[in-house]
């Protein structure tokens, strides 16, 4: 998904985002080594790893029943759009301008993305466009030569919110019904579509992906969505050699496919979550600047990940961990709702924990034939991400 923002904050209000505040980060302590291990050979079989069922094309669930008040509201994109990534690289972000057609004030309380490509879509991610907004996407999307354009990290024209994400086994989760994503009349919505070619044989074909919206026009109480976040710092294993097995190399070339502001992020992540130190565990405490309440959680890793936590005040007494994924499966990044809704409050810490395996790479067939590289964050699908995306309302 993308990258954090390019601020201090280091929350996309944009998409992977918009937030309800959540806030800078602190440095991390020390992170801890990995333990996963194959039986007996200390390294991950292809079936251990829940790593290769992504590309199976299953079709997206019926939808669960409508509740009082609401109805159902289906989108495509305007047009069939075959990927083509820039910059000699096998990843494309593409954000596509649709509208809802609101002509009142609606909530969003649901959402299933109906993805028509599965050979090549990894994920989706949908961001609010306010009335005022929308002519400054029109523009830029009337400027730019095809179909959309290309967003790598975020929805490319400034502040819109995150209101809904797929990743695969994301399907329609409903919380609360007195919840929901506050659209205006008027509003847009950016499709930010990540499409991938590892592993494609052939020509990858056009997709024209869709999205079902839940909405009802009672006003519900707002929510927001937060991102917490941590590095990645993985140095290829002992059993690997080449070029980008250099970290700085590795940086440079994650810069010289998806800009300089990817390349730059890495260094962010360094500056606010702690001093590099590789390994295959790291972490991140952000400190919380305004309270908030949690609703559901999802992680988000690439193919590499092994496992990922999201735990609010750690190491004190009113540490509790909010999700704990210890076997990640990147075929079922579902949305978890909390048994209860968790207040957070101003100067607690979120903790962001995630545990990369390199020795993956030898084994899944998306990665078989990559180069060995010292990962770190980065837009690809080779690359890797240690992301909490929180479901949350005001406090």
């Amino acid at each position: 998904m993308n990258r954090p923002a390019r601020t201090a904050a280091l929350v996309v209000a944009a998409v992977l985002l918009a937030s309800c505040g959540a806030p800078s980060p602190a440095a991390p302590p020390a992170p801890a080594e990995s333990g996963h291990q194959a039986h007996g050979t200390g390294r991950p079989t292809p079936s251990e790893s829940g790593h290769t069922a992504h590309r199976t094309g299953r079709p997206a669930p019926a939808a669960t029943p409508l509740r009082p008040g609401e109805r159902f509201v289906n989108l495509t994109m305007p047009r069939p759009y075959e990927p083509g990534p820039p910059n000699g690289g096998t990843d494309d972000y593409r954000c596509f301008l649709v509208d809802p057609g609101l002509t009142g004030r609606v909530s969003l309380t649901g959402a299933q993305f109906q993805p028509q490509n599965t050979e090549i879509v990894h994920h989706a991610i949908f961001f609010r466009v306010r009335p005022e907004q929308v002519e400054q996407a029109r523009r830029h999307d009337e400027r730019t030569p095809g179909q959309g354009w290309t967003c790598f990290g975020d929805a490319g024209i400034g502040d819109a919110s995150w209101v809904a994400h797929w990743a695969p086994g994301t399907n329609e989760t409903l919380l609360d019904p007195e919840y929901g994503y506050d659209l205006p009349p008027g509003s847009r919505l950016i499709m930010q579509v990540h499409y991938n070619l590892l592993g494609v044989r052939g020509e990858p074909g056009t997709d024209r992906s869709g999205i079902r919206l839940r909405v009802t026009d009672r006003r519900l109480e707002p929510l927001e969505t937060a991102l917490f976040f941590a590095p990645v710092e993985l140095p290829c294993t002992p059993r690997e050699s080449g070029p980008l097995c250099d970290r700085e190399a590795a940086v440079k070339d994650v810069g010289r496919r998806f800009g300089e502001d990817s390349r730059t992020q890495v260094k962010l992540l360094e500056k606010y979550c702690g001093p590099v130190r590789p390994g295959a565990t790291q972490h991140c405490d952000v400190p919380v600047r305004s309270p908030f309440t949690v609703h559901a959680l999802a992680g988000h890793m690439h193919l590499l990940g092994r496992a990922i936590k999201v735990e609010l005040n750690p190491g004190t007494p009113k540490a509790r961990t909010l999700l704990d994924v210890p076997a990640y499966n990147f075929d079922d990044q579902s949305l978890r709702p909390l048994p209860a809704p968790v207040k957070v409050a101003k100067g607690d810490v979120v903790r962001v924990t995630c545990t990369h395996d390199a020795g993956l790479r030898a084994l899944l067939p998306q990665l078989r034939d990559t180069p060995p590289r010292y990962v770190v964050w980065g837009e690809g699908t080779s690359d890797e991400m240690c992301l909490g995306i929180a479901i949350s309302s005001a406090a």
